[in-house]
């Protein structure tokens, strides 16, 4: 089923990355994802197939770029491809989480940036706009030469910790390492908070970490990204108890949990971890004190605001995202 729209018809797609966040998407416009398949050959081979015609439609593909992020990235490109010549009107990626992010510069000599490197791959298959949440490094946006949309989680926690009452002068929003101020930073704001910084010692003991802000008999609120292994959030927690802190809570906006994270976190001094659904994880991943939010709304509405071309800045409000 889809939506009909004065300019055109808009339709959904899911590949395998996320499918249980694309179709709570699709329940935003209160139509069902479109017809297609995907699978794989005995030798890997990605086959897709769309069972639907997509002729002059707008169309949407929702897809997570996370383990296996490889095949995701090629099932996403593959399927770009079948729409380009099924003669959709735009072809619209939406990438909950962005695979490769990370590689956004030449760290060291001779390496590639992958970050690039995937955005003129998306490009060059046939997208006409890429819709994103919480990118890792802000400036990914600049690789593509064509509309992104970065979508930021941290109103959405904010949300979540006034709803727990962690709000005011109690509260200290932590960043468990330098490079995440900012995003630190945005959540103090929403909870008229302080900020704290960890900032680690150069041999990884959290006996010689050092906290530079004032978390002695506070609730401490460490906030990053992306939660791959757990060490950072681990190593922090360790930092943040050795200082004081009366108890420790953590928030990222994309959960891996690559492992051993869950046993790496299970043993962290942290009360309550939250993450976001723009990754789909099993359950036996899942450390014991998880909570998961979803990110659908957001991004539904921000689907809905693309589609309609109106304002996506009420989107970055705080009031604008109080979603369930």
């Amino acid at each position: 089923m889809s939506k009909k729209y004065q300019d055109g018809t808009l339709k959904i797609f899911s590949l395998n990355g996320n499918r249980p966040l694309a179709e709570k998407i699709a329940k935003v416009f209160g139509t069902e994802l479109g017809k297609s398949v995907v699978k794989q050959f005995s030798d890997g081979e990605i086959s897709i197939n769309v069972e639907e015609s997509i002729r002059g439609d707008h169309v949407y593909l929702i897809q997570s770029t996370n383990a296996p992020v490889n095949d995701n990235y090629l099932e996403l490109l593959i399927m770009i491809d079948a729409m380009k010549r099924a003669s959709a009107k735009t072809i619209n990626v939406v990438l909950p989480y962005y695979g490769y992010a990370r590689q956004d510069r030449t760290a060291k000599p001779h390496e590639p940036i992958t970050a690039k490197l995937v955005a003129n791959m998306l490009q060059e298959a046939g997208a006409t706009r890429v819709l994103t949440l919480d990118l890792h490094a802000v400036q990914v946006q600049g690789f593509f030469d064509i509309p992104v949309d970065n979508l930021f989680t941290m109103p959405l926690f904010a949300h979540y910790y006034r709803e727990l009452g962690l709000t005011g002068d109690d509260i200290v929003v932590v960043s468990p390492k330098n490079s995440g101020v900012q995003r630190a930073r945005s959540l103090s704001e929403y909870l008229n908070a302080t900020l704290a910084i960890i900032d680690q010692s150069e041999e990884d003991n959290p006996e010689t970490g050092y906290v530079i802000g004032n978390v002695e008999d506070k609730i401490c609120i460490m906030v990053d990204d992306i939660l791959n292994t757990g060490e950072t959030f681990a190593y922090g927690a360790t930092v943040l108890k050795k200082n004081g802190a009366r108890e420790v809570h953590a928030c990222a906006s994309h959960g891996l949990l690559s492992p051993p994270a869950k046993e790496i976190l299970d043993a962290a001094p942290i009360k309550d971890i939250c993450i976001t659904d723009s990754v789909w994880t099993t359950e036996e991943k899942h450390p014991e004190n998880l909570t998961i939010i979803t990110c659908s709304q957001l991004m539904g509405e921000a689907v809905k605001r693309i589609h309609e071309n109106t304002p996506m800045s009420p989107l970055f409000r705080l009031e604008e995202k109080e979603f369930d």
